[in-house]
């Protein structure tokens, strides 16, 4: 068993503990993302419920420095790999930046496959009998992820990880690991709510 290991990303302390899939990225990015994110007001959710408070994830992902931070952070969790796969909408500029900072080219997946053209599911190179892995920016349950791997799968994508930037956890790391998934993630719920009381 190799021991920890200590690296930086960017000024920022992570740890890598021998035989645990996990960086632990510490307080200060799970603080500024939680204080870009995280409005106050009147928000109508999805389910049609009023809240008094709303998680925009669109917020880190449009601020340059702080979506290099996060995708640094991402980075230092990837496996051996040939190409990203960004999901459709918030996992491509994630990816792009990842791509950018490994070398490793990277496709973007569509969560339907496109009726003209080419009728793609995965824009850009091939991923055939190539280790893809995909790449999000929030996973609740893990249902899309899930139905774009399939697909991945089917044209011949060997796809064994998913890396995040945030886990919700609300049952999407079980839900995935029943298809052999294995969810990574820069930060959690948890990191977060955590960041605001510290």
């Amino acid at each position: 068993m190799q021991d920890d290991l200590r690296v930086a990303v960017e000024g920022h302390d992570c740890l890598i503990q021998a035989g645990c899939e996990a960086v632990r990225v510490t307080f200060p990015l799970a603080r500024r993302v939680n204080d870009t994110c995280h409005l106050t007001g009147r928000f109508r959710l999805r389910s049609g419920q009023i809240s008094g408070e709303y998680f925009d994830k669109y917020l880190f992902e449009g601020q340059p420095d702080l979506l290099r931070e996060v995708a640094e952070a991402m980075v230092a969790l990837l496996p051996e790999c040939d190409v990203l796969a960004g999901m459709e909408m918030g996992g491509i500029p994630l990816a792009t930046v990842m791509s950018q900072l490994t070398g490793l080219p990277t496709v973007f997946v569509r969560k339907h496959a496109k009726e003209y053209g080419t009728n793609k599911v995965a824009e850009g190179g091939p991923v055939n009998g190539r280790s893809v892995v995909l790449i999000e920016d929030v996973v609740t349950t893990g249902g899309a992820l899930l139905a774009s791997c399939r697909q991945l799968r089917s044209i011949g994508a060997q796809v064994e990880t998913v890396v995040c930037a945030i886990d919700r956890e609300q049952g999407g790391r079980q839900n995935l690991a029943t298809e052999a998934l294995q969810l990574r993630a820069a930060l959690t719920r948890r990191d977060l709510e955590t960041s605001v009381m510290g």
